[in-house]
């Protein structure tokens, strides 16, 4: 059973069921986060346990990929995925009320355990790797499904095989999308040679530092929220942003304006009256709309 197959959940799916929580790319700074999960019946647990499942960082790309064919075309087995676009992760991570790391991974293994119920799955146990202080996150989770016993563990892709099921699920899913990742940015010396994509990989690094652009910064395939980010803004073009704030009477005036000035390249303050220009799409290109840039008020 596939991901998204709410028109052919199986009979199994109606008896009490087991699922598995995992995530691939949380550390890297090109690139998805991908959360994975892999349920299936109770009952299917001692067969789960001789498929040789693995904690995905401890299997060579070719196994991984096997075994990642093999749990698709497996009936007794179902399986989701939550894509994190990289420029999603550092929208939240640098708005105005921040979104941490942490919350972020909780909303989507939330979003995913909401996503199997909806298709009709038995869920009554959930297998987690935890994000944070286990103890914490189980609560929150039971908080948020009293019905259902969570089991979150540091290590749990290595402890059960249902988590080692959905680490695979994600770090296949995650390697392809940064394999086949289609930029958005169409310069002609854009390369794809960007390597692993984690902060301490010599060839990413050369990367990012033969990619940065002096006054719209990083491709999108880069988390510029990412502390490795923060050296290469150094020798950026300094920009400043005029606010859209209006008097009460709705007209603009010197004393209703001023300048935001912002630090790192490509970071904008979220105004609504930008934001319906922005989304009308008018006279402006894909990449200043993807970003949600703002007229540049001084040059």
């Amino acid at each position: 059973m596939g991901s998204e197959e709410a028109s052919s959940v199986p009979k199994w799916a109606s008896k009490p069921c087991i699922m598995g929580i995992d995530e691939a790319g949380r550390g890297p700074v090109l690139g998805p986060m991908v959360y994975g999960c892999l349920y299936c019946a109770l009952s299917y647990q001692k067969t789960l346990s001789s498929l040789n499942f693995a904690d995905s960082k401890t299997l060579k790309e070719e196994k991984r990929e096997e075994l990642f064919e093999n749990l698709k075309a497996d009936e007794s087995i179902g399986w989701a995925v939550d894509v994190i676009d990289p420029k999603e992760l550092s929208a939240k991570m640098l708005k105005k009320n921040k979104i941490n790391l942490n919350e972020i991974s909780h909303d989507s293994a939330i979003g995913l355990v909401v996503r199997v119920l909806n298709l009709g799955v038995l869920l009554t146990e959930v297998y987690v790797d935890t994000v944070g202080d286990p103890e914490k996150y189980r609560t929150k989770l039971s908080e948020r499904f009293p019905s259902i016993k969570f089991v979150v563990a540091k290590k749990a892709d290595s402890l059960y095989p249902v988590v080692s099921g959905a680490s695979i699920v994600a770090k296949v899913t995650r390697d392809r999308a940064v394999r086949d990742w289609v930029l958005d940015e169409t310069a002609d010396n854009i390369q794809r040679n960007f390597g692993s994509g984690y902060p301490g990989d010599p060839e990413t690094k050369a990367w990012l530092e033969n990619h940065k652009h002096p006054i719209f910064g990083f491709p999108s395939l880069v988390r510029f929220s990412w502390g490795t980010c923060t050296p290469y803004f150094k020798n950026l073009v300094e920009v400043l942003w005029e606010s859209d704030q209006m008097d009460e009477d709705g007209s603009s005036s010197s004393n209703g304006k001023r300048q935001l000035k912002l630090s790192n390249v490509g970071i904008t303050s979220s105004k609504r009256k930008s934001e319906e220009i922005e989304s009308s799409g008018k006279g402006r290109c894909k990449f200043f709309q993807a970003r949600k840039l703002e007229q540049l008020a001084h040059f």
